[in-house]
């Protein structure tokens, strides 16, 4: 049997006339292709890591704001609490973010206290936008589950919090 016949049985379509079968098997083909390296050869952990620091240094001007306080890690367990919400604060010299990430989304406040336009990274998409009062005050949805960052441009300085997962 011809190749062309061979392809009318499986129900293929050469559209084109270029010996493919078109956008739809294309994409089809491209979806296998990465589910199989996802399994046989997955990405290391570390170089996923290292990707999405790379990532958040893209805006080669910001500072990166340190992660100082996390209740998972320093903070002591309160007895009965449950869904108790996360506590974060980062900083970059003098100015500080505290955040709280919480099941009704995420709270924070910039120190000093200041307006700053804050995005929510979480990866190479555009972050979600949101705005800080002249308090410093900012709220927004929860954010992804997986790793995510704050962006602040205040007065005219950009400032990058470290990557973690809500």
């Amino acid at each position: 049997m011809s190749d062309r016949h061979d392809d009318d049985l499986l129900g293929r379509h050469d559209v084109h006339g270029d010996g493919f079968g078109g956008d739809a098997d294309t994409d089809l083909l491209e979806e296998e292709l990465r589910q199989a390296a996802a399994i046989l050869d997955p990405v290391p952990d570390a170089l996923c890591q290292l990707a999405v620091d790379a990532f958040a240094l893209h805006d080669l001007d910001a500072r990166v704001a340190e992660l100082t306080f996390d209740s998972l890690v320093d903070a002591l367990p309160v007895r009965g609490a449950a869904d108790v919400p996360r506590m974060l604060t980062f900083s970059a010299g003098d100015l500080t973010v505290d955040v709280e990430v919480g099941e009704e989304g995420l709270m924070g406040q910039v120190l000093p206290p200041q307006a700053a336009h804050v995005e929510v990274l979480s990866g190479p998409r555009p972050g979600a936008p949101l705005t800080a009062d002249a308090m410093g005050r900012f709220t927004g949805p929860v954010p992804p589950g997986g790793p995510f960052a704050l962006r602040l441009r205040t007065g005219g300085q950009v400032v990058v919090t470290e990557w973690l997962r809500a």
